[in-house]
């Protein structure tokens, strides 16, 4: 069987005028990543990520790590994150129901990250138990659909015995391909969302007609150095 391994981007820039930037701790926990495959003997054969620029550059500096610079990263909009900022939006007159100061909440996100979670997470519940259809934002259950065509594409690629294949994703892709794997309800499968750690490693098996899960979330390169602040969440 083959492997694939759903890694999660390195910390974003939560707060600033583009999220889509890897932050210096993002850089590091990519480089990081790389460095512990390179340590346990690992080369990749093929590599993939999304179009975000935060996936792509944290393959970028783990791919480098591992002296597997000249490996291609090749781009599959279906490991994108999910439009987080459309859920929010689509819910939030919803969520200030609940949470009066949550548009404060969300202006001002680096400063109040707890409360952002707390607005964040609630927007999320709104839309995964959504049972109707809504025109200004896709269901769950299509950005699930999305990703299981990306795997479908990876796994026709890379049929040879053995593979080892590298994607580059966000914490939504990790979720929807867990969910796919377990059939475990969304509500579950987000639970598990929250504790996924930036540059975290999951690993799927699989063959033409299978595909399971083998690990969930490791981050033994960032906890191997004791440093609790190199582990974050978003």
């Amino acid at each position: 069987m083959g492997s694939i391994y759903l890694i999660r981007h390195g910390q974003a820039s939560l707060g600033a005028a583009n999220y889509d930037v890897l932050s210096p701790l993002g850089i590091r926990q990519s480089q990081l990543c790389g460095e512990h495959f390179k340590q346990l003997g690992m080369q990749f054969d093929s590599a993939y990520a999304g179009t975000l620029q935060r996936q792509v550059d944290t393959g970028r500096h783990a791919l480098d790590a591992m002296n597997q610079a000249n490996l291609s990263i090749q781009n599959d909009p279906a490991f994108n994150e999910y439009h987080s900022d459309q859920v929010v939006e689509s819910y939030l007159p919803q969520v200030l129901e609940a949470i009066p100061e949550a548009e404060h909440y969300l202006k001002n996100a680096g400063q109040y990250r707890k409360e952002f979670q707390r607005v964040f997470s609630h927007a999320v519940t709104l839309w995964i138990t959504d049972t109707h259809e809504r025109s200004d934002c896709p269901s769950w259950q299509s950005y699930v659909d999305q990703v299981a065509g990306g795997l479908r594409r990876v796994i026709s690629a890379n049929s040879g015995s053995g593979q080892n294949v590298a994607i580059f994703a966000s914490g939504g892709t990790i979720t929807a391909a867990l969910q796919l794997i377990t059939n475990m309800p969304a509500t579950s499968a987000f639970e598990l969302n929250w504790q996924i750690v930036n540059t975290s490693v999951s690993r799927l098996q699989y063959r033409a007609d299978k595909l399971s899960l083998a690990s969930f979330n490791s981050r033994a390169h960032l906890e191997i150095h004791q440093q609790p602040e190199w582990i974050s969440f978003r």
